[in-house]
């Protein structure tokens, strides 16, 4: 399977997400900036890839501040915040950028070794959740094919590889167990209608896009099977982050009597947020929301409500699964 993250010569080579699913194209990432700002655009998103992206952006400001054999610690450190704070809601990020920085003693070459290290792990930690989740799908849902409901895109696009919530839909269409998937065009910048709908059709898996607010609509008239979402970020109580639209695909699927089961990786769990409510929630740009394409959508200075992100309680979700298996 194609990587969307790689390095290459002392540079983040990335899918540009911004591109598809018209162009397919990479980035060449040579700085810390040109990382930060491909993560703030979304031009690499989802929470392994911007994990991934930030461990190699701390490895490439340890290069640039090593001269003579010797690293400016502070610099670096510095340059780690700001990679860490360029999106505040999902937890890899910090997660990646702080387990990189305790290498940081042993130079530049240490850095680069660990956050290598975190690129190389993705793609199985991905596979080993989906092959748990997948499992837990079949042990769940009694009908077969079945009719699968996700949101956002958690493919090979938003990890290195594979993918988490769409991974597990892979697994399962690959054992022939998809009749469909159905899935949102996912605000804030269509990552669904845009990414999944690509990543559904280079795997030739049937699928039928909706416009977020119709997900509810299809768990009450039967038409979903079982829901499977990613993460952002899990709460110590299992609450989840994930991106905006989630939390009402959880109630309607509690109101169907439908699972709903979160698929993340061990770096999404986050112990030191007791719930929820302690989640900094990211808020967009108003003009995502009122202009498309360029061409304004609302009269001019209408205000706007933009979270990238809702929380999930824990007692909506039928189980959190990961790499190290089945929670809840």
């Amino acid at each position: 399977m194609a990587r969307s993250l790689a390095w290459e010569d002392g540079s983040v080579v990335a899918v540009d997400q911004c591109a598809l699913p018209h162009d397919y194209r990479e980035l060449r990432l040579r700085t810390v900036d040109e990382v930060i700002d491909a993560i703030k655009r979304l031009a690499i998103r989802g929470a392994p890839a911007i994990g991934v992206a930030g461990a190699l952006a701390v490895a490439i400001s340890a290069e640039l501040h090593t001269v003579d054999g010797r690293c400016d610690l502070d610099a670096v450190l510095a340059d780690a915040r700001r990679i860490a704070d360029a999106r505040p809601t999902a937890v890899n990020l910090s997660w990646a950028v702080d387990r990189v920085l305790t290498r940081l003693d042993g130079g530049a070459a240490a850095v680069l070794a660990e956050a290598l290290a975190i690129l190389a792990e993705d793609e199985d930690r991905n596979r080993a959740a989906a092959a748990n989740a997948a499992a837990l799908v079949l042990r769940l849902c009694e009908r077969r094919p079945l009719r699968l409901l996700t949101h956002c895109n958690t493919g090979r696009l938003a990890t290195v590889a594979w993918g988490t919530a769409l991974g597990t839909i892979r697994a399962l269409a690959e054992a022939g167990h998809v009749e469909e998937v159905l899935f949102g065009e996912t605000r804030p910048l269509l990552q669904g209608a845009r990414l999944t709908a690509w990543e559904l059709a280079e795997a030739g898996i049937a699928h039928r896009l909706c416009v977020d607010s119709a997900g509810p609509a299809a768990l009450a008239a039967g038409m979903v099977d079982c829901v499977l979402v990613g993460a952002d970020r899990v709460c110590a109580n299992g609450d989840v982050a994930n991106k905006i639209g989630t939390y009402s695909l959880a109630l309607a699927a509690r109101r169907a009597s439908v699972p709903f089961v979160v698929v993340a990786p061990v770096s999404t769990l986050d112990p030191t947020l007791a719930t929820g409510a302690d989640i900094e929630i990211e808020q967009r740009s108003a003009d995502e929301v009122t202009a498309f394409g360029g061409v304004a959508v609302a009269p001019a200075g209408t205000a706007v409500f933009n979270p990238a992100f809702d929380v999930t309680p824990t007692d909506l979700i039928t189980a959190v699964v990961t790499e190290q298996g089945v929670f809840g």
